[in-house]
């Protein structure tokens, strides 16, 4: 079984074996003509079922060949240009060759001592976005596994810098359109859910800073403690971008942390034409990037990025076997003094070698075509009279709804619009997502992909409108039988 491990002696092993997978991979896209096959759970799982993991099948090409029926065949192909569903990027070659490099040398970036350049590397992406976004000389951070992650240690900084032990107090105030991860993360450090307080949006779906605030005021009126404010960057379901300028002042004002939350808007950091609709980023005392949304990486790859890195501290534990006390002062640059994670790949790569390759520039303009995109398809649903679309996109994302004419009743119009998405999806023709507005069935684009074009788009919308009406039609049999 050692001609197994990966070393000197089976290097040529490692390099067939890699080949004949990329071989098939590349096979597996270039035939791809659908995003999805269509598969049901049901159908799909007796086949995983029915493989015996305690009997091996010896050899690469035998598993390659299993592969293709357990995954590859029936996989969801985000490089298509009919995906059209969730925050999922089409994913850039460079950093698809570092994913492949970083996981043959398997550096782990807890410790200096088992990463030596990775280390480096880390540290000089993270400058690298902390000077895109402005943060100052003593900004700091570390890559994490997802936005999730970081919103969560961001909000445990802010709970150990409001400098009580009274929970109860503290408050958390953040749109009522943002990330679900921050009543989680508010539950995980022990406030409870209930120490959110959800500030309502304005017709663009940006948090009204006005009513922000009113309930700040309120907050200390009562002798409770804001300990944070969470500016969203990029909501999940509309793109909107929170009044930045505006929350900042207030967070000022009232002493609370500001922490924005790019995870899908950090995109713009590389535009060459959006960059100022981040305007107000730069006061914050920490922020979120996904790099495996709008900077087009493979998952995993993001960061928590903060002002003063000092405030790191809160996430620092020294163990004797892996990061003594002793290390800080030899200046060994030990990265699990700064995460949450301890064993952790070396995902910088991917972004490493993204701009080694292509430069920021390049990314940004990928970023660019998608909005575009957004605002070329907000104009072909807003002149489509079967359908309604809710918000004028500041990113790629468009929130819609189709509505028949022949059809007043809201419940059957939600039924007629899920209906069409489910069976959009069963048909692997497209993959779009699903939402609510107003406790109504919305459909949405996450438009992530500049290979996708309006005609694109457009076939998208009759297809959806071909199944509500089909479903329409149906129903209405049923209920004259």
């Amino acid at each position: 079984m050692r001609s197994h491990l990966l070393n000197d002696a089976t290097a040529d092993r490692y390099r067939r074996s890699v080949t004949e997978g990329v071989e098939r991979v590349a096979d597996q896209l270039a035939a791809t003509r659908r995003p999805f096959s269509g598969i049901t759970p049901q159908e799909l799982a007796p086949t995983v079922d029915a493989v015996d993991l305690d009997r091996p099948l010896g050899s690469t090409s035998a598993a390659l060949d299993e592969l293709q029926d357990v995954y590859l065949r029936d996989a969801v192909y985000f490089h298509h240009p009919r995906y059209l569903g969730h925050l999922n990027c089409p994913v850039v070659i460079p950093a698809v060759l570092g994913e492949a490099v970083l996981s043959a040398v398997n550096s782990s970036l807890d410790t200096w001592d088992q990463s030596a350049g990775a280390t480096l590397i880390e540290r000089k992406l993270i400058d690298w976005t902390t000077g895109r976004i402005g943060l100052g000389p003593l900004a700091d951070g570390v890559f994490t596994s997802g936005g999730t992650q970081s919103n969560l240690q961001a909000l445990l900084l802010a709970r150990e810098e409001a400098g009580t032990a009274d929970l109860a107090k503290l408050r958390i105030f953040s749109s009522e359109c943002s990330h679900f991860s921050v009543q989680k993360s508010a539950q995980l450090l022990g406030l409870g859910r209930e120490a959110v307080v959800p500030i309502p949006v304005d017709r663009e779906k940006r948090m009204q800073s006005v009513i922000l605030a009113a309930e700040l005021a309120a907050c200390r009126a009562e002798g409770l403690i804001p300990m944070a404010i969470v500016a969203t960057a990029g909501t999940t379901d509309f793109g909107s971008i929170d009044p930045l300028p505006e929350i900042a002042a207030l967070a000022a004002e009232y002493g609370a942390w500001m922490h924005v939350d790019a995870a899908y808007g950090c995109g713009l950091l590389a535009s060459p034409t959006r960059r100022h609709l981040l305007d107000g980023i730069e006061h914050a005392d920490s922020v979120t990037v996904d790099y495996h949304k709008s900077f087009f990486q493979p998952v995993s790859s993001s960061a928590v990025l903060v002002r003063d890195g000092a405030t790191l501290r809160h996430a620092t534990y020294h163990a004797d076997y892996l990061n003594p006390r002793r290390t800080v002062a030899e200046q060994i640059p030990n990265q699990v003094d700064k995460s949450l994670q301890t064993t952790r790949r070396f995902d910088a790569l991917k972004l490493w070698m993204t701009l080694r390759v292509m430069g920021a520039d390049g990314v940004g303009e990928l970023f660019d075509e998608v909005c575009d995109l957004a605002r070329a398809g907000f104009e072909l649903l807003a002149a489509d009279p079967r359908y309604d679309v809710v918000v004028q996109p500041q990113l790629s994302t468009l929130v819609y709804r189709y509505i028949p004419a022949h059809v007043t009743s809201p419940a059957e119009i939600d039924r007629a619009n899920l209906y069409a998405r489910k069976a959009l999806f069963a048909s692997g023709e497209a993959v779009v997502a699903g939402t609510k507005v107003d406790g109504r069935q919305y459909l949405k684009f996450t438009l992530l992909n500049p290979e996708t074009t309006v005609a694109d788009i457009a076939a998208v919308l009759d297809l959806i409108a071909g199944h509500a009406e089909q479903y329409l039609g149906e129903t209405l049999v049923h209920a004259a039988s």
